[in-house]
């Protein structure tokens, strides 16, 4: 038999764990978890959108934007990267998505910045990759929701952290979108580094076309 000074330590030892289980079921329960992204959320089984040197057009389902990205460089494949990426529905409080469109082209070999314009969200991405520069065009595909406003934007740190590395970013931030991205591109690497920008949106609708 156990002495009685170890028994009552075990006692108040799951005393403690039955008082701090509901404790943390209250704080999750706080937070939508599908928020939050793995990497089996990702598509196609965590398979990449597209092969090295070859153009890829990825949208998310209506009615959902993208939350997170991969991507994993090859020097010998041209320079080139393949990319994967994962979706979220967006909250009932958006309301559903009144308009998609693509954007205006980002030329491959430069540096660039662009956000959705009309206030839309990223939902998409296209890309072409070019031969001759060893780097990439861009278009992204945006959502507009209702009239909702982007509000408390900020960017990300870059992604890739240094060129050639791999990419593994996923938006932990609850409540926040993807907006648009600004780039630098690295003519003796040839590769790009991303900053995406991120934004909350208002719960109301607001006056701004194009905030």
């Amino acid at each position: 038999a156990l002495p009685i000074c170890t028994r009552a330590r075990g006692n108040m030892l799951l005393l403690h764990l039955s008082l701090l289980v509901p404790l943390i079921t209250v704080t999750w329960g706080q937070y939508d978890v599908n928020y939050y992204y793995s990497h089996q959320d990702y598509s196609q089984d965590d398979q990449w959108v597209n092969l090295f040197r070859q153009g890829f057009n990825f949208q998310c389902p209506q009615g959902q934007v993208v939350v997170a990205i991969r991507s994993t460089f090859s020097k010998k494949e041209g320079s080139d990267r393949q990319w994967n990426y994962a979706c979220m529905p967006t909250p009932y409080t958006l309301g559903e998505p009144t308009e998609c469109w693509w954007e205006e082209i980002n030329r491959a070999g430069t540096e660039w910045y662009q956000t959705c314009s009309n206030n839309g969200l990223v939902a998409g991405f296209q890309s072409q990759y070019f031969e001759a520069v060893l780097d990439r065009e861009w278009q992204f595909y945006c959502c507009r929701y209702t009239r909702r406003c982007p509000y408390s934007c900020w960017l990300t740190q870059e992604y890739p952290g240094h060129y050639g590395e791999e990419v593994d970013m996923v938006l932990y931030s609850h409540g926040y979108y993807i907006r648009g991205a600004t780039t630098t591109f690295s003519g003796v690497d040839r590769d790009r580094q991303w900053k995406y920008v991120v934004c909350r949106m208002t719960d109301f609708d607001c006056q701004f076309e194009n905030f």
